[in-house]
């Protein structure tokens, strides 16, 4: 099994579970909460197919990696990212962040800059900052995040199944986009996730990116859902999305959070021909 270490928490090394897979420009895929590496099924192949070598991990508390007691928060985060970049020498990569993920491409960027980055993606993302604030009342109430630790802390099995609900929209889209047995499985990577991650993660989905996002100078793609209720777009991804010059929009119809799954196809499409264009091609657009 492959693994990188990043870390040690008393007689334990901290190790990430990656897999290493094609060839050709690297992309690496960077998971949602409370997901791993293994959710973006939907797009590995189709980008195998388009000929790019594809990287996914699965982050510290989550998936097939180690579940230490600390590190959840977005500078531990991007510091594993540039540890895993590190190892496996990259260059002329580009970083696709779904939700949670968003945040590492964000904080990747904004604390160690684009060299050798050639792109960003942010799909469903937390940037630029959800929390509601005198000088950002785009965000959300601090008491909803308040609300979602206390459901995880008293039980976070329970939690998973109502989560999953709003991050599929299943009740506009059940047996229609997603299938019972899909969301039973994303329901058993999460009940699999460490408890202190599934709690300790909640804080990190409100951190400041705004800083981040001013020193993202790749191009940029936006993917959203209009219809998502985990991280509304009015909050993030529509404000992401001005924030960086000549960004990419692609606001999907009726997408809730999980359009890589629910809406594959067309979010694929999207990937296949932004990673395929050349920088001197890339132009903001907006599509919905």
């Amino acid at each position: 099994m492959p693994t990188i270490t990043v870390g040690k928490e008393n007689s334990a090394n901290i190790d990430l579970y990656y897999e290493d897979r094609g060839s050709g420009k690297p992309i690496i895929l960077i998971h949602g909460y409370p997901l791993s590496g293994a959710s973006w099924e939907k797009q590995v192949a189709v980008l195998l197919a388009a000929g790019h070598r594809v990287i996914t991990y699965d982050r510290r508390g989550f998936g097939k990696s180690s579940q230490p007691a600390t590190g959840y928060n977005y500078d531990t985060f991007a510091s594993d990212l540039h540890e895993l970049v590190g190892k496996l020498e990259l260059r002329d990569f580009a970083l696709a962040g779904f939700s949670m993920g968003g945040g590492e491409v964000a904080r990747y960027l904004g604390k160690y800059g684009s060299k050798g980055v050639s792109r960003a993606i942010f799909i469903s993302s937390v940037p630029p900052f959800l929390l509601k604030t005198p000088d950002n009342p785009e965000g959300v109430e601090g008491s909803v995040f308040d609300g979602i630790q206390k459901a995880i802390a008293g039980d976070r099995y329970a939690f998973f199944t109502e989560f999953f609900k709003n991050f599929y929209n299943t009740d506009q889209l059940l047996g229609k986009r997603v299938s019972e047995q899909a969301i039973q499985g994303s329901w058993n990577i999460a009940a699999g996730s460490s408890a202190v991650a599934s709690l300790d993660c909640v804080p990190a989905w409100h951190e400041d990116f705004r800083a981040d996002l001013s020193r993202v100078d790749v191009p940029t793609l936006v993917i959203h859902g209009d219809a998502d209720r985990i991280v509304p777009i009015g909050s993030s991804g529509l404000r992401t999305a001005k924030l960086i010059k000549g960004a990419r929009l692609l606001v999907v119809k009726d997408g809730p959070h999980c359009v890589t799954w629910t809406h594959a196809e067309e979010v694929n499409h999207e990937l296949v021909s932004f990673l395929g264009e050349s920088s001197e091609r890339h132009t903001g657009s907006a599509r919905g």
